[in-house]
């Protein structure tokens, strides 16, 4: 589309100015779009950052810098409200494993940073498509691919 053009986003009310990201939408696509996270969040144990990201980038164009830091941001405070509900309704937080699982997204995030810096938006959105596609063949692989053995218990050998 031409640079002047709007869409139906541009055509709702409750408008506001989000400086950083030099947009002036409604609030109405950005909070449909934070419940629908949450939501996955909540359900799937996932951060969201694989639908958000293209979300914020394709439906409301947010320059993709803009979108990975805004992204990480709300992950933290969804993510680490969710942990708090998930943990205190099911009592299933292996604390052991989250430790050393932060350790090691500590580790990634530098090096994350530093390669982000490095490349354009159109490279970043292109990485983060390979990686959702390739999560999409391994699941698609993994439900017709039939298993060794049907009834196995190897994985719960501690409960016998």
């Amino acid at each position: 589309k031409k640079s002047g053009q709007h869409n139906w986003i541009h055509r709702l009310p409750f408008k506001m100015r989000f400086r950083t990201s030099k947009l002036f939408v409604s609030v109405i696509p950005v909070l449909g779009i934070g419940a629908g996270i949450g939501f996955l969040s909540a359900i799937m144990g996932v951060g969201g950052g694989f639908i958000m990201v293209p979300a914020l980038i394709y439906l409301l164009k947010v320059p993709t810098n803009v979108v990975v830091g805004t992204s990480l941001f709300q992950i933290v405070v969804v993510s680490a409200f969710t942990t708090l509900v998930h943990s205190s309704t099911n009592q299933t937080v292996d604390i052991i494993l989250a430790l050393v699982l932060m350790v090691g997204g500590v580790a990634g995030a530098q090096y994350g940073a530093k390669a982000g810096q490095k490349l354009r938006g159109e490279q970043l959105r292109a990485l983060l498509a390979l990686l959702v596609l390739a999560v999409a063949l391994r699941l698609g692989f993994d439900l017709f691919v039939k298993p060794q053995n049907l009834y196995s218990l190897t994985g719960v050998s501690g409960l016998l």
